[in-house]
């Protein structure tokens, strides 16, 4: 987040058991809109397999949201 406050586009990889609280603490650091590129849950345990997909999902979703967020 310290990023996005000095005006980087920055974002979160987070898994979707967190999201609620991550966006709470985004909330609370005065950055209500800021970014989650959001896979499922868990990571550990699972197999290369569906790591390699979770990471492919988390690629697909950053990309777009670095790449189209203007600095302000």
């Amino acid at each position: 987040m310290s990023a996005e406050k000095l005006g980087i586009p920055a974002v979160a990889v987070i898994t979707d058991r967190f999201e609620a609280s991550a966006r709470a603490l985004a909330f609370a650091n005065g950055l209500p809109d800021y970014p989650f590129a959001v896979i499922g849950h868990p990571i550990a345990g699972n197999s290369d397999d569906e790591l390699r997909d979770k990471a492919e999902l988390a690629v697909r979703l950053l990309v777009p949201l670095l790449t189209q967020r203007k600095r302000e």
